[in-house]
């Protein structure tokens, strides 16, 4: 690709093919993406974004928008395209009177933590601290935080943004409010995020959480206890079912390295007190935990699943809203973790209801209000070996919980076509997010991601 076209106006790096960088430019965080762009165009800021943008236009080639480059199906990376990339935008300004934090798209959920935790503030942001902010936030928005304090979505309180034809926009309620309404969930169909601002909530710095884990012996006797204890809990704990092979740390007996195990991932952020009156019916229920819950700072909490998911695993995830964690449900899951291979395979059932349910169905983009638990199901392998079986066993698993599924969550779906966006997002969603893109995107040039079409 000629690179002389760019404008001037452009700030950053430009890596083509030739450049000693570009193979590590090119990778994103899912090993399993092996794509070869024509040019990464590395933004320093929202000049960059507009003459990157336009020269991928002009060129008529496939262009994807890099953040953190967490996508499960590699979407921020393209063979024979252009990439926008957002990663060296990095500015975060806190205002802790004002309890506004202003960030830029290429900021990582680690770093915004960082950043807020300092003034002991937060934003409901993800589960492992190398995810892109920006991404994150557009498809809703899980984590640690959200039965108390919503969705990354519910904190924002206004976007920057460039579209397909170049023009800078501030959404908010007020301004744009439709593109506003669409960004809250509707991923990164209608033009690039260049600021994110955000409503900050107290948080810790120290909040009660980890991990309590069992032998995959005792699941069926976990999984019932664990859904009626959490049916209970007060919106200052977030919790998650998780089964999956233990990972070889030494805070774990060793005896249960490599083996099938079940777990309770907590995060409690009220009075440490109260928590532990809130906690110990789990802890103590069951004979047989290894209870590694305790009194730590939040920033290593956000931290707690990073060593599962590092850089360059093989990842394929299916995805899957549930009402509730019926028996039928529960003793399906167990099966299916009980045939893992893999040590980073895994399932993740994440408690919803709280502040999430709270907020209409239909007051953002977002489409998964009210489910009782998200089920995410993911098939990893440190490489090639053993991959396909993974993502063979993850998809069945998927199949064979269909009849319970009731939506599903963007950020977490692969390529799975427009049916299944428009699942996701229901028909009502769906026909509002349309009429939105045929105003901001009409030719769909942001058609690398969870594609709404303007047709």
């Amino acid at each position: 690709m000629r690179t002389e076209t760019i404008p001037t106006s452009f700030h950053g790096q430009l890596i083509g093919p030739d450049d000693p960088t570009y193979d590590l430019q090119r990778r994103v965080w899912n090993g399993s993406i092996d794509r070869r762009p024509a040019l990464i165009a590395r933004c320093t800021d929202v000049a960059g974004v507009r003459a990157a943008l336009a020269h991928g236009r002009a060129s008529t080639l496939p262009i994807a928008v890099r953040g953190g480059g967490h996508s499960f199906p590699g979407l921020s990376v393209c063979d024979d395209g252009i990439v926008i990339d957002l990663g060296p935008m990095k500015r975060i300004e806190v205002d802790p009177d004002a309890r506004l934090a202003r960030v830029e798209p290429g900021v990582l959920l680690g770093e915004l933590d960082r950043g807020t935790q300092a003034f002991g503030l937060a934003v409901p942001l993800g589960s492992v601290t190398h995810t892109g902010v920006a991404g994150l936030t557009l498809g809703g928005g899980f984590g640690w935080l959200m039965r108390k304090h919503g969705l990354a979505i519910d904190q924002l309180e206004s976007v920057e943004l460039v579209t397909a034809h170049g023009e800078v926009l501030r959404a908010d309620r007020d301004r744009e409010p439709d593109l506003f309404w669409a960004v809250r969930g509707g991923g990164g169909n209608f033009g690039i995020v260049t600021e994110f601002t955000f409503r900050l909530n107290p948080v810790g710095p120290m909040v009660l959480s980890g991990l309590l884990l069992w032998p995959m012996e005792q699941g069926a006797t976990i999984g019932r206890r664990y859904r009626v204890w959490a049916r209970a809990a007060p919106d200052e704990l977030t919790t998650a079912l998780i089964m999956r092979r233990a990972p070889a740390l030494d805070s774990i007996p060793r005896a249960l390295h490599g083996k099938p195990v079940v777990g309770v991932a907590a995060c409690w952020i009220g009075d440490p007190e109260e928590g532990e009156r809130v906690l110990e019916p789990m802890r103590t229920g069951v004979g047989g935990a290894v209870d590694l819950i305790g009194s730590r700072p939040y920033v290593d909490h956000q931290s707690m699943l990073d060593a599962s998911f590092p850089h360059g695993i093989w990842i394929y995830s299916k995805a899957a809203d549930v009402a509730a964690l019926t028996d039928d449900v529960i003793d399906l899951l167990l099966g299916h973790a009980a045939r893992i291979a893999s040590p980073r395979s895994g399932i993740i059932a994440w408690q919803m209801g709280g502040a999430v349910g709270r907020i209409g169905e239909l007051d953002t983009a977002f489409g998964s209000r009210g489910a009782g638990y998200l089920v995410d199901i993911l098939g990893a392998t440190d490489g090639v070996d053993g991959f396909t079986e993974q993502r063979d066993w993850a998809r069945a698993c998927w199949s064979d919980l269909a009849p319970h599924q009731t939506g599903a969550y963007v950020n977490w779906m692969m390529d799975e076509g427009q049916d299944r966006v428009r699942a996701a997002y229901g028909a009502e969603r769906y026909a509002r997010l349309q009429a939105i893109k045929r105003r901001y995107d009409p030719e769909n040039v942001f058609r690398l991601n969870q594609n709404i079409s303007p047709a």
